[in-house]
């Protein structure tokens, strides 16, 4: 779900970081904690797809993200309706959808620079205790910006596999691994000839 910042001047994309990350983390709450109906999920589907709006984000990428959970709801709703009834996995599913799509929503109508300087302002009271702000906040950045990398690597193994005609299956963790841990290493050798580390 992590996204490029998508620029733009809507009053979503200039709220400040701390507030995005407030309103999500007390949706997130009353999404979980709040009992629901199928009305109230729908309601708050609703309210999603308003905001998406309000960033004045094209509706295909709202469309690319409800894509990109096909899976995740699939799964989780097969299993509460054979399990439980359709009910419920009309009010799992879509809590779980109307909280992801609002983290997307955070990313993308938020710089990367302002979320990790909500973290650092968030961690700098434990410095008393041992923890460095500067160094949480880079190990975050590193580990968001990995993501993408290793989605590429997997992508090269999937290709390389294809154009010699070979199914690797599990077997492609073995060459996905050795692509990671190479860049893991150009990464630490980076850091270390900048001094830091």
């Amino acid at each position: 779900m992590i996204q490029l910042y998508r620029p733009g001047s809507s009053l979503i994309h200039r709220a400040p970081a701390a507030a995005k990350l407030a309103v999500l983390a007390v949706a997130a709450l009353v999404l979980s904690l709040y009992p629901h109906d199928a009305l109230s999920i729908g309601v708050a589907l609703l309210v999603v797809v308003v905001l998406y709006g309000v960033a004045r984000l094209p509706v295909r990428v709202l469309v690319a993200e409800l894509w990109r959970l096909r899976w995740i709801v699939l799964v989780l709703s097969v299993a509460l309706v054979v399990f439980v009834s359709p009910q419920a996995a009309w009010i799992s599913a879509g809590r779980l959808v109307a909280l992801l799509l609002l983290a997307s929503l955070l990313t993308l109508t938020t710089r990367m620079s302002a979320l990790l300087d909500v973290l650092r302002g968030l961690v700098r009271p434990f410095r008393r205790v041992g923890v460095d702000p500067e160094a949480v906040a880079m190990t975050i950045s590193l580990t968001l910006t990995m993501i993408p990398v290793v989605a590429g690597f997997a992508d090269r193994v999937r290709e390389a596999g294809r154009a010699r005609g070979v199914r690797l299956g599990p077997r492609a963790v073995v060459p996905l691994l050795v692509l990671a841990l190479r860049h893991a290493d150009d990464v630490g050798d980076a850091l270390a000839a900048r001094g830091i580390g």
